[in-house]
Order: structure tokens, then sequence, then C-alpha cells
């Protein structure tokens, strides 16, 4: 493997591309053996031979793109756990792409756990304060294809229990007012979420306590508002991602 990548490092610093047997002698590599995973990467689609030198396939592209996406969600979430260690509570972040909820980061510790994800969050947006806060933001013709695809089901005893019961919920959602959810999506767990602007989509950050710390989701929440400027910088990257 780290030969096959030293090969594809050497192919990459060509732009038009380079014969084998200066790929090999850049990467090290007796020429044999450069051969025989020059042949094994253009096969798998990481490298593309074109008129006797080798470039990058779409296969390396892919996996290009990859990496990006874990840096920029690394930085996504070393932002959240800033803001968890200095409110202490866990941190989330979501946006609503492609007519799905997707959990970006979450910034949790042994100290301060996440609620954990026991049903498919992107399944269940009716039920917990993220989804709910995504949903608020569609329109109504989104936010009915979404229930179409995610039927509105009781996860517990304290869910909303019927599509128009969230609906009418959703309508009346106030813009920038925190979502608030006790125990719906998870017993013994209460959550918060907020709507944020990141271009056009929709995104919303919350925080959750144990239930028998009610008193403090109000305020860590409001405090995390206070927050959403210093965040905005490092949360835009997620919308390319």
């Amino acid at each position: 493997m780290q030969r096959a990548l030293r090969l594809l490092e050497a192919v990459g610093a060509h732009r038009d591309g380079a014969p084998a047997k200066q790929l090999a002698r850049e990467a090290g590599l007796p020429l044999p053996t450069a051969y025989h995973l020059l042949r094994t990467l253009v096969h798998e689609g990481y490298l593309r031979r074109e008129s006797g030198v080798f470039v990058l396939g779409d296969a390396a592209g892919r996996l290009a793109r990859g990496s990006v996406q874990q840096r920029r969600r690394g930085m996504i979430t070393q932002s959240l756990e800033h803001w968890r260690d200095t409110i202490g509570v866990p941190v989330y972040f979501a946006v609503y792409r492609d007519g799905e909820i997707d959990l970006v980061a979450v910034a949790q510790s042994p100290a301060l756990p996440a609620v954990e994800e026991w049903a498919d969050f992107r399944e269940t947006g009716h039920a917990h304060a993220l989804g709910q806060c995504l949903l608020s933001q569609l329109d109504e013709a989104a936010r009915r294809d979404h229930l179409d695809r995610h039927p509105v089901r009781p996860l517990t005893p304290y869910s909303v229990q019927d599509r128009d019961a969230l609906l009418a919920r959703l309508a009346a959602t106030e813009r920038m007012r925190p979502v608030v959810e006790r125990q719906e999506y998870a017993l013994g767990a209460l959550c918060a979420a907020i709507p944020i602007t990141v271009g056009d989509t929709a995104a919303a950050l919350a925080v959750s306590v144990p239930a028998s710390q009610e008193d403090q989701l109000l305020p860590a929440i409001e405090q995390l508002r206070t927050a959403v400027g210093a965040l905005l910088n490092s949360l835009a990257f997620s919308i390319s991602i």
C-alpha cells in the first residue's frame, strides 16, 4: 500500500502525466514492481494510461475529495468541541441536504456523552430537536415530501403522535427561536436546537442534557446562540462536503 501511494503521489506531481520509468525512479521502486503496481492502479481506476504516460484517474479524485471532506469535518468538530467545553454540554451540527437530514458533526466526551442514535436520525427527524428545527425551515412542499418518505411514528410516550400534529407544531415554530423536545427521541434526554443560516441550506445547531438537568437546557442553547457568529466560518465548510 505504501508503495502504491508513493506512485500516486509521483503521478500527482505531474499535471500532464509521466512514464513508468520516471515514476519508478521518483517513487524509489524497482521498475518491475512499479509496472505491476501501475497496472493494478489502472485496473482499479486510480490511474489512466494515455499516450504512454500515467495520469490520475477518477478513483483518485474521489479519494482526494474524501480526504478533503474528512479534514473539513474535523475542523467543524474542533469548533464544536470548543463550545462543548465552554458551555458544558454535547453540541451537534446538522444540515438538510438532498432531501435528507445529515448529522455532520457531534462534539461529546465521556463526561458529556451525546444522545445515543438508537433510531436512524435521518428517518426520525420528526422526533428530535435537530430534525424538527431543520424541517421547520423547509417550505411546505419539501416538508411534506420528507414526511412522505419518513412517516411520523412515536418513538417514546412523549413523541409527537401523528403527521398532522407535527405539521401544526412546525408551522407554529418561530424563526430563530429554539426548538425544544423533551424525551421525544430518547427517554431521559432533552434537546434544543436553533436554526442557522449557511448559504441557502437549512442548518441547525443543538445541545442535549439529561432529563435530570432540565434547568441547564435553555441557558445552554442561548449561550450557543451567541456563539453562532464565531462558528459560521467553520460551519460553512460543511455545505460543500
